[in-house]
């Protein structure tokens, strides 16, 4: 069986004799990684059981300065730190009135679509995915704070946001169409540590309906659905799955709920779950000899019946320790 087969016997909740990994790292653990190893070699034996090959979209930007740029959305963001931010929002007040929305069109980029397209038939052996836009980042335009403000205290005006972010959205999806890609694969953070950012209730009236929508427009092109997303959406996996979303990525063992045994034992037969090695407490504090012990656990529990693809929850980051990392490394490719 090629690496592509097994993902998808997965997806389909069929048991495979190998369960597919998928394993990212930081370029500092990589360099030591290849330090410990004695040479990059250990590298090729990684199978690409999953290959991201890019998306059909750029976000457009106008540099500012070294540490400035404006993005299409006319918000402009800090880029000197780690995680880069909105100091200025393009939209400064809950009112579209003398604001121009940016089409589609502003996205869409020729170049990206054709390498992906290279990137999707280079990769035939792997499962394939492309990325899309999502509806989260409709605080791209008003900042993160004010966004968290809208949705509970203008109702009207964040569901205006959103359905202009939909249609974006089902925009970019509708251009993957001639892509022979296996998934579209979109990134919504809806959860934090302790539960939905936004809360259940408010997700469901906002965010539920319209990825209804997008979901079933990425089925209709004969595409999988995949969404990564950090923290605990516990409160949520009902609706998750009723909307139709094939696999959830990321699987924070440590957010509130996300337990992936427990996920797999209420929902395993629904949805795929990817990832579940937890990267706040397992991967940088445990000893090797514990890290080996949950990576067995996770494929031996995990894997039953299908519908699970072993990874970190997240990139294996610098604070990970070389003989933790070594200890993920080995026992990913001891399958």
């Amino acid at each position: 069986m090629k690496p592509r087969d097994m993902v998808l016997d997965q997806i389909h909740h069929h048991e495979t004799a190998i369960l597919p990994y998928t394993l990212e790292f930081e370029d500092d653990v990589g360099i030591r990684l290849d330090g410990h190893f004695g040479s990059k070699a250990w590298r090729e034996r990684l199978v690409p059981y999953m290959a991201h090959c890019g998306g059909v979209f750029k976000s457009p930007r106008a540099k500012l300065d070294a540490t400035h740029h404006r993005d299409a959305f006319g918000s402009i963001w800090r880029t000197d730190e780690q995680v880069p931010s909105v100091v200025e929002p393009g939209l400064k007040a809950p009112t579209f009135q003398g604001y121009a929305f940016p089409a589609a069109a502003t996205f869409l980029d020729a170049t990206a679509k054709a390498d992906a397209k290279k990137r999707v038939s280079a990769s035939s052996d792997s499962f394939r995915l492309i990325s899309s836009m999502c509806l989260w980042d409709s605080w791209y335009l008003r900042g993160f704070e004010n966004t968290l403000m809208d949705c509970a205290a203008d109702e009207d005006f964040y569901a205006e946001l959103l359905d202009r972010m939909t249609n974006l959205c089902l925009a970019l999806v509708a251009e993957c169409a001639d892509v022979p890609a296996d998934a579209i694969m979109m990134g919504d953070d809806w959860g934090n540590q302790r539960g939905v950012m936004i809360g259940p209730e408010r997700w469901r009236k906002f965010f539920k309906p319209r990825y209804a929508r997008i979901f079933a427009a990425v089925h209709a092109q004969g595409k999988l659905a995949v969404m990564h997303c950090c923290g605990s959406v516990a409160d949520i996996m009902p609706d998750i799955v009723e909307i139709g979303l094939d696999v959830l990525e990321s699987v924070q063992p440590e957010a509130a709920g996300m337990n992936p045994y427990a996920l797999k034992k209420a929902w395993g037969d629904k949805i795929t779950f990817w990832g579940g090695l937890g990267s706040q407490h397992t991967i940088p504090f445990s000893t090797p000899a514990e890290i080996r012990q949950e990576i067995k656990r996770l494929r031996s529990e995990m894997g039953k019946g299908g519908g699970y693809i072993l990874a970190p929850a997240k990139p294996l980051r610098p604070e990970t320790p070389t003989e933790n990392a070594v200890a993920v490394v080995e026992e990913f490719l001891n399958n």
